[in-house]
């Protein structure tokens, strides 16, 4: 079988055959543990001798089978907490069934035909035979973090071209420095196809982040990562900032990543993708944390991590800490596990309030290099798009479009709108709104009142999302991300972010009520109010003052009748 990870057992069965030709047979010995991956069934690594069976009874450790059936079952919290627990051994052959199942799980697009890649790899490079001289890596891909984890130079040739081919498939992709390191670990468990499946589901993953795609992704990950640590690790970004005064925290954190991918031990490595693949970059934050605390306590007890010899390279010394740390890859992932107050939404709450502030300024800046902020130099519609939104729209005017156009998020603005659902050509049913506009992410909904007021809302997800059932097996009653906001275009011109982004504090959950939709209605914002809220027909509606947006009513009359609805998609997301 292509890229079948072997036991020791197996090792034994096949030692006469030669070693693998993705995996160094020399990476045994600084792992310590066998590590295996065959390109065919006659290429295998031989047997590490230096591995050593624990004494006494193993541990007993849950199967693929059992986690795959509770993914069926839509048990997802179940399959998180096993695979925290489960230490699995670096050399078992579950991780080449395990971890191509945890990825494929966050694919949105439409499942991939047998043979795909290969055709994607002729297309590519004209022949699927493995070509003997380098290959030109996509501009994406940071050169001096390309890690190859003790692969052979027929695995970094495999690797090379495997990110070659995701970059010809996904040209959003425009800055990815993570993406390589992530395909070589891949390919110590896997076939070239099988680690081009899971890096396709991790880049397409619309409900959770695994993989930064652009400079600005990449820059906002790595403050939220700093503005977390000030709070969860004040003693230790105190002891930095006051042992090196002239330097500045960003210049730590800025290669945070790195601690983890460069600096870990590769059997601790393992052991963090098991539940990164199936949770997302909120792991690695964990991690992170983590790193930061034993580091600062290594700081205060051990000589060699004295303030006189880190203080001029804090950053080297983080990562060489890292590849000597003095806790199991067990211990760091409960250490990490067991940071409270560090949910999901708060994560979320921090990102999207750094996102903004960075989108704000003029030009965006990581380290000294400019970042890109849309393919279009005025950031505006196309004349074509202009002229169809004149045609079609009830709604909008250019000047309005114009006005709504710089209240979007910089990324959405290098897409253009397109028209999805209008009560005038669609009528006036909820369930035919569902049926044109619920895969869209994100989306406009513009209304026109009977009075003229035009006002409506930016929404960050899916309308789809009402059907999503959380890990109790319970709709959630609200859905959405704090990027939603409010805005009225006539009489008045506004706009009504989350109240989030002014702050970082816990505002409740009242101030976290987005977006909420059945069969009956549809809700945007709550608490103490509902910012828009529409019957089952989208002919009658009220608009309230919530603590969602912290808006008045967008009308004045608050009860509206709705003369038409529009909802508009964007091309190419």
């Amino acid at each position: 079988m292509v890229g079948k990870v072997l036991g020791i057992k197996d090792l034994e069965q096949f030692s006469s055959r030669r070693s693998s030709v993705y995996v160094d047979p020399e990476c045994d010995k600084f792992f310590e543990l066998p590590l295996f991956i065959a390109a065919s069934s006659n290429d295998i690594t031989t047997k590490c001798q230096c591995f050593q069976f624990s004494p006494g009874k193993e541990p007993a450790l849950r199967s693929y089978t059992e986690i795959q059936q509770l993914l069926q079952q839509g048990k997802k919290r179940d399959v998180k907490n096993i695979l925290r627990e489960n230490s699995w051994p670096i050399n078992s052959p579950i991780r080449s069934q395990l971890w191509p199942m945890l990825c494929a799980q966050h694919q949105t697009k439409q499942q991939m035909l047998d043979g795909f890649y290969w055709e994607m790899v002729h297309q590519v490079f004209g022949t699927t035979e493995l070509s003997e001289k380098p290959i030109m890596l996509p501009a994406f891909v940071d050169a001096t973090h390309c890690l190859p984890y003790h692969l052979t130079s027929t695995g970094r040739a495999v690797a090379d071209r495997i990110v070659n081919v995701l970059g010809y498939d996904c040209p959003d992709i425009t800055y990815s420095p993570v993406l390589y390191p992530i395909t070589s670990i891949l390919l110590h468990f896997m076939s070239e196809e099988e680690a081009y499946m899971c890096l396709a589901g991790l880049v397409g993953s619309k409900e959770k982040v695994f993989i930064n795609q652009t400079k600005l992704q990449h820059e906002v990950t790595w403050k939220t990562v700093m503005q977390i640590a000030k709070k969860h690790t004040k003693s230790a970004t105190s002891y930095f900032q006051r042992i090196c005064p002239g330097l500045k925290l960003e210049r730590i954190f800025m290669d945070w990543c790195w601690w983890i991918l460069a600096g870990l031990p590769f059997q601790h490595l393992v052991r963090i993708m098991d539940c990164y693949f199936h949770e997302g970059i909120k792991v690695l934050y964990r991690v992170a944390l983590v790193i930061l605390n034993l580091f600062h306590k290594e700081c205060q007890s051990n000589n060699e991590w004295s303030p006189d010899n880190i203080k001029n390279d804090i950053g080297n010394a983080l990562i060489k800490f890292c590849k000597k740390i003095p806790v199991s890859p067990a211990k760091l992932l409960h250490a990490a596990f067991s940071i409270r107050g560090l949910s999901t939404q708060y994560i979320s709450r921090i990102f999207i309030k750094t996102e903004m502030l960075l989108k704000s300024r003029s030009v965006l800046t990581s380290g000294s290099k400019q970042l890109i902020k849309s393919r279009s130099s005025d950031n505006l519609p196309t004349s074509q798009s202009q002229v169809n939104i004149q045609m079609m729209s009830h709604t909008l005017t250019i000047r309005e479009l114009f006005t709504l156009w710089s209240w979007l998020p910089v990324r959405i603005t290098m897409y253009q709108p397109v028209l999805l659902y209008t009560t005038e050509e669609h009528g006036c049913s909820l369930t035919t709104f569902y049926v044109r506009v619920e895969q869209h992410e994100p989306t406009l909904l513009m209304i026109k009142t009977c009075n003229n007021e035009v006002f409506g809302a930016y929404c960050s997800s899916r309308w789809f999302e009402r059907n999503v059932k959380d890990d109790k097996g319970q709709r959630q009653a609200y859905f959405g991300t704090g990027e939603t906001f409010l805005f009225s275009l006539y009489p008045e011109r506004a706009k009504y972010p989350w109240v989030g982004i002014e702050g970082d504090k816990d505002l409740g959950h009242s101030s976290e009520l987005f977006m909420a939709a059945d069969s009956k209605m549809i809700t945007i914002g709550g608490g103490e109010g509902q910012a828009i809220w529409m019957d089952e027909n989208i002919r009658f509606g009220k608009t309230d003052s919530c603590k969602t947006f912290n808006n008045p009513p967008l009308c004045p009359s608050g009860d509206f009748e709705i003369r038409v609805l529009e909802v508009y998609g964007f091309v190419g997301i």
